[in-house]
Parts: C-alpha cells; sequence; structure tokens
C-alpha cells in the first residue's frame, strides 16, 4: 500500500465542558466547540478514507486540546484547591488510556490474524511505544532510519498524534504548577506559552526546509500549535470580539478548516511549519468568535456547529479517530488494495462509527458516572477489564520482542557455497540443491551491509560526510563507493574482491541519497535538501582524494515501471569528468512494487507467497536495454555495468535465488546475496578496472 505516514491526524480528548475561562456572569459552555471538534473528525476519516491526504484536522485538534487543557489546569490552580494536579493527571489517564487500550488490543488481535508474522514486531514495538506516549519519536526514528521504515502502513501508526498530546499535557501541567506557587499564575503562564511558541514555530518552519520526516513527527515542532490553543486559554476571561466581527470570524474559521485539505494539497509537506497557519488561525477564529458570549447570542455559524448531530460526532470524536485507521488498514489488507472505492469506504466508515459509539458508550461514559452504588460497580468494571486488556496488550507484545530478539539466527556469512550458490545460479549456472532459504524471512531484517553495522553512512539528519576504510587498508589501489544505500549494499561482494586482489575500499554513503547535485533533492515525496549539499562536499572529497575509480549508481526505479537515468545523474557524472576521475555506473537493483507501491519480500513469503509469486515481472522492474547506456557514451570516463542478469531470470526478478533470499526490504540486497555477487561483479569488473 502506498499511503503515507505523514497524514495521520491527532485528536484532542479534552471536551468543552465549562472549560472556556470566562469572567463573572458568562455563559460558558461552547458547544460550538463540541461541533468544531466533530467536523474535524469528520473530515479526518472522509480524507483518510477516500483521499489519502491531510485534512487540517491534525491542526484543529491540536488547538483545541491546548485550549481545553490548558483552561482546565489554570482554573484548577487558580482555585487554591489541594491536590488539583494530581486530579487533573487522573481525569486525564481515565479519558485517555481506557478507550486506547481496548483498541490496541483490538489491534494486537487483529494483527495476529491477519498479517505476516514478519510484521508482529513492528506491531509489537509500535504498541508498547504508544502505551508510554512515545509512538511519534518510534515513527521518527523509523524515518531516520529508513531501513527500518515499513512501506506496508501500520494500523497503530495513527497514535503518534496521542505521543505529542501526552508529552504536551506533561510539560504544560508542570509549568503550571511551578507558576501556581505565584498568585500571578495566569501573566506568568502566558509569558512561558507564547515564548515557547514562537520557538517552537521557527524551529518547525526550519524543520520543514531541512528535515521534514522528521519534522512531521517532532513534538518540539507540534507544539506551536497546542501552544496556540493553551495562549488562547491564558486571555480567554479578557477576550470578546466585537458583535460586528463575531460572524465574520465563525465563518472564516469553519471555512479555513473546511477547504484547508483542498487549499493546501501538500500539507504532509509543509506541516507543521507556516502553512499550518490556516488551520490553526481558523481553529482559534472558532474559539474567539463568541467568547464569553451566551449562546443566545451567537450567530448563525457557531449554531450549526452546535446542532445536535455536530456535537453527537464531537462526543465520539476520540474512540472514531482510534478506530477509523485500524479499521480502514485491516480492510485494505484483507481486500490486498492500496485504494478504498466509494461501497468499500461507506462500509469502513459505517463501521468505525458504530464501534466509536460502542467504546464511547461502554468504556467512556462509565468513567464518568457520579458515585452511586450501580455507577461505582460499572466504573469498577471497566477499570478491572481496561487493567486486563493492558497487562495482555503489554505481555503479548514484550513476550513476541522477546522471543524474536533472542533468537539464534544462522550464521549466513559462513554458507557452503555448493548449497547456497545465491546469484551463481543465475550468472553462473550453478546447480541448487534443496535447502532451507537463508537468511530466514525473520532474520533478514539483520543481513546488512557493514556501513550500517559501523555507523559508516550519514542517516536524514546527519550533513556531515563519513568515511570508513575497507578492503584492504594498505593496498596502493583504491575504490570509492559514493551515494546512497543502493550502491552500500554492494560493499560485500566488493569486499570479497578486495581480499583476492587486494585493493581499497573507501565509502561515502549517505542514505536515501544518491549524489545529486539538484536543487530540489527529494526521496519518497521528502524534500532532503542535507542530500545536495553533501553530494557536492562529496564531489570535491573526492576530487581531493583522488581514488583509481568511483563506484556508483547509475538508474533508479520509474513510477510508471521500469528504470531511467535522470538528468541529475548525469549532473554528477560531468561533475566527476570534469575533475579527472574514472567512474563505475552500476544499473540499480529492481525495487518491489505492486500497483505503485512497494512492498517486503519476507512479508509477501511470511503470508504464504514463493519466491516467484513474492518476485516481478522483469518488464515491470527493468527497461528492456539498460538507461544508462546511451548518456554515459557521452562521457569517455564513465563506464556503466549491469548485473541485472545476475538477479533476475529473463522473465522474472524472484525473491529468492540459489537458496539465498535476495532482499532484506523491499528494496536492498541481504548482504548474503551481494556476497553471492562477487563472482558476477569480478567477471564484470576485470575488463573494466583491469587489475585482474
Amino acid at each position: 500500500m502506498a499511503w503515507s505516514p505523514s497524514v495521520f491526524p491527532p485528536v484532542t480528548v479534552a471536551r468543552a465542558e465549562s472549560t472556556s475561562a470566562r469572567p463573572s456572569g458568562a455563559t460558558g459552555y461552547r458547544s460550538d466547540l463540541d461541533g468544531l471538534r466533530g467536523l474535524a473528525i469528520g473530515l479526518v476519516v472522509v480524507f483518510h478514507v477516500w483521499f489519502g491526504r491531510v485534512s487540517g484536522g491534525v491542526d484543529v485538534f491540536l488547538v483545541l486540546s491546548g485550549f481545553f487543557f490548558t483552561g482546565l489546569l489554570l482554573r484548577r490552580a487558580e482555585s487554591g484547591e489541594i491536590g488539583w494536579a494530581w486530579q487533573v493527571v487522573r481525569r486525564t489517564a481515565r479519558r485517555l488510556v481506557p478507550a486506547m487500550a481496548v483498541v490496541l488490543a483490538g489491534v494486537v488481535v487483529a494483527t495476529m490474524l491477519m498479517l505476516p508474522y514478519t510484521q508482529w514486531s513492528d506491531v509489537a514495538t509500535q504498541t508498547l511505544a504508544s502505551l508510554l506516549f512515545a509512538q511519534n519519536w518510534e515513527l521518527a526514528l523509523s524515518w531516520a532510519d529508513y531501513l527500518a521504515a515499513d512501506p506496508s502502513v501500520s494500523p497503530l501508526q495513527h497514535l503518534w498524534s496521542m505521543s505529542v498530546q501526552g508529552q504536551f499535557y506533561v510539560l504544560v501541567l508542570l509549568v503550571v504548577a511551578v507558576c501556581a506557587r505565584s498568585a500571578r499564575v495566569r501573566p506568568y503562564v502566558g509569558v512561558i506559552v507564547i515564548a515557547a511558541a514562537a520557538a517552537s514555530f521557527v524551529y518547525a518552519g526550519r524543520g520543514v526546509a531541512t528535515q521534514q520526516g522528521w519534522n512531521y513527527y517532532d513534538t518540539f515542532a507540534r507544539g506551536w500549535e497546542l501552544l496556540a490553543g493553551a495562549a488562547l486559554a491564558v486571555v480567554a476571561p479578557y477576550l470578546s470580539l466585537p458583535r460586528w466581527l463575531r460572524g465574520p470570524a465563525a465563518v472564516f474559521g469553519i471555512a479555513g478548516v473546511v477547504l484547508c485539505g483542498w487549499v493546501i494539497a501538500d500539507g504532509a509537506n509543509r506541516f507543521p511549519g507556516p502553512a499550518a497557519l490556516l488551520p490553526v488561525c481558523a481553529a482559534a477564529a472558532v474559539i474567539m468568535s463568541v467568547s464569553n458570549v451566551a449562546p443566545g447570542e451567537w450567530g448563525a455559524a457557531n449554531r450549526l456547529l452546535a446542532h445536535p448531530a455536530m456535537r453527537w460526532l464531537g462526543d465520539i470524536a476520540y474512540p472514531l479517530y482510534l478506530w477509523h485507521w485500524p479499521i480502514l488498514i485491516f480492510f485494505l489488507t484483507e481486500r490486498d488494495s492500496a485504494g478504498v472505492d466509494l461501497l468499500g469506504g461507506v462500509g469502513v466508515i459505517a463501521v468505525s462509527l458504530a464501534v466509536a459509539w460502542l467504546t464511547h458508550q461502554w468504556i467512556e461514559l462509565p468513567l464518568r458516572e457520579k458515585r452511586s452504588r450501580p455507577g461505582v460497580f460499572v466504573r469498577r468494571l471497566v477499570l478491572t477489564t481496561v487493567s486486563m486488556l493492558v497487562a495482555a496488550v503489554v505481555t503479548v507484545a514484550a513476550v513476541w520482542q522477546f522471543a524474536v530478539g533472542h533468537a539464534s539466527p544462522p550464521r549466513t556469512a559462513e554458507l557452503a557455497v555448493n548449497e547456497y550458490p545465491g546469484a551463481e545460479a543465475l550468472a553462473g549456472n550453478a546447480s541448487t540443491p534443496d535447502a532451507p532459504m537463508r537468511p530466514t524471512v525473520l532474520d533478514a531484517g539483520d543481513d546488512l551491509p557493514p556501513p550500517t553495522l559501523d555507523g559508516c553512512i550519514a542517516d536524514w539528519n546527519t550533513r556531515a560526510v563519513i568515511t570508513c576504510t575497507y578492503g584492504d587498508p594498505d593496498a596502493e589501489r583504491t575504490i570509492a563507493m559514493a551515494g546512497s544505500s543502493h550502491v552500500e549494499h554492494w560493499l560485500p561482494a566488493l569486499q570479497v574482491l578486495a581480499t583476492q586482489h587486494s585493493f581499497r575500499i573507501q565509502v561515502y554513503l549517505k542514505m536515501g541519497c544518491p549524489l545529486t547535485l539538484a536543487e530540489d533533492a527529494t526521496y519518497a515525496g521528502e524534500s532532503i535538501p542535507d542530500c545536495r549539499d553533501w553530494s557536492r562536499e562529496v564531489v570535491e572529497r573526492l576530487a581531493a582524494d583522488r581514488p583509481d575509480w568511483v563506484f556508483t549508481i547509475g538508474t533508479r526505479p520509474r513510477d510508471a515501471g521500469g528504470d531511467e537515468t535522470p538528468p541529475e545523474y548525469l549532473d554528477v557524472w560531468s561533475a566527476l569528468s570534469a575533475h579527472g576521475l574514472n567512474v563505475v555506473t552500476m544499473r540499480d537493483t529492481p525495487w518491489l512494487r505492486r500497483d505503485s507501491g512497494r512492498y517486503r519480500a519476507t512479508d509477501c513469503l511470511a503470508a504464504g507467497g514463493d519466491r516467484i509469486s513474492c518476485g516481478m515481472r522483469r518488464t515491470d522492474a527493468l527497461a528492456p536495454v539498460s538507461p544508462q547506456l546511451e548518456p554515459a557514451s557521452r562521457f569517455p570516463s564513465i563506464f556503466p555495468i549491469d548485473l541485472s542478469d545476475a538477479v533476475c531470470t529473463p522473465t522474472v526478478c524472484a525473491v529468492v535465488e540459489g537458496n539465498i533470499l535476495v532482499y532484506h526490504d523491499e528494496h536492498h540486497l541481504t548482504a548474503t546475496y551481494a556476497r553471492s555477487l562477487a563472482g558476477p561483479l569480478g567477471r564484470t569488473l576485470g575488463p573494466v578496472l583491469g587489475w585482474w
């Protein structure tokens, strides 16, 4: 499935129950904000089901959450009530944890029934991260190390937003608790909130331009949206718009919320940067429109939001948010589809509404019952059930992680060649006896090339050029490997050749970054300006270090199928040639794709597929003729090579050859298969290098 992890919105958990800070005598219950929450969750669900893009609901929820929670803290702190902070913690935990525990338990069960066991570890990790309110950092780190990123979207990936809010609640609670020691708690909190919001806004704007994949999940980048709501809560007692401005403010706010997803089509690549001002200001406009105004004086827009249908949707917003995403993901998994048609989408929404209402009725409402005897009994029953679910979820997730983490992987580096010919089964016609596949689907994720294991490849957030030496460090001849992880995964093969023929290998590697001088360098739709700057420095370093040969990648896959040599690669070839460097360009290996969505070989095999059915047709993976041949002919110092016949047959690119698993994910070779490519690579490189 080709769903971006950047389109999952958070949900506010605070309700509008008397939380509008107000001067004495004003009617404060904001039922229109219940409706605003309902409108936002409706947009979130619809955009997820049919459009797969950001709706702006994320930002609306964050503003409302910051407004409600900070307002609650300020009123409790100003009341002088003893133990108010602990009461707020208990109240918030009762709202957050029970419904989440039910959803997590449901997802764990569905995962074991519907997903291949190769994905269980990812779900287990994210389950524990969600319970600890650290899911956003788990996803941010997965983006920073894209070898860990799973192209099949997790049914729990949306819970990053709950982690952001949970972390915010802890921080703002501490701030208000400290400021409450003074009689001027509100002014002190206001100064801190405004200063922190300004810093967060600047930080988020910079993150959009430098590391958006991380920025989207970063609590510090998201903070300004929550703090905008917090600032409104601070000034709420003194906030009242002129009568003539109330209606236009509410209309602007509703229009901004509804139209945001259409006006800002690439919100996943721009939020929470300055572009997020539209939904944030829209939510703020609705909050301010009738602040400290009695409902009888509200305009038509606010009355529309306060309609019972909108308020009902707002009441179930939290469980609806929790449920709709996993229901959608499991529906797509069952259908083996990357999209939802009209009827299927209606079904997903109907089921999500039903289970959200049941969760609201049987989990959320009983925990708010008055302390009558039946209410106390039901509350205790719900709390006991939730506690058992939490214990069960933690136990299952931890046991699975422990079992997988302590399994003894086979020593794939010492496989017998006669049993595991690997690439030689294709390139050298070696016989393939019956033997278990190595590495196994569970071990494949750890079958990585040395630079990844040694920290010798720069990750997404590392701008510095990192170099390491492999092969024979004392050799007089040097090959420099420069580019992305698709250059890196050829290192095990070159290491074998370096041992045989005595040469040094110097690596200049960065994740997701083929050498490029383009101003708009991207990976998976995300801007990576560090790649451009890193590439320029690498070219300068190569010109200074003067290796005998530079080894890099000369093609990339096309979204429409096949592969290509893009113009920016030619710019790099020109720059390297201008420095008098000889360059070997390797045709990239096929990326496993179906319907434009990438998939992992290990997941397909674990789900019951075989080496052929989990592979790709060669015509879908590769162009009939290597696209680098023609442009390379214009550069005397560029030498293109192609080992596709050592990975694919004339008709299919299978995922297992010569008893060795070819891919450890959806597009990287296992180190074991790469070592088996040493023979074909040596026979191809020999005439080019002239070293053997």
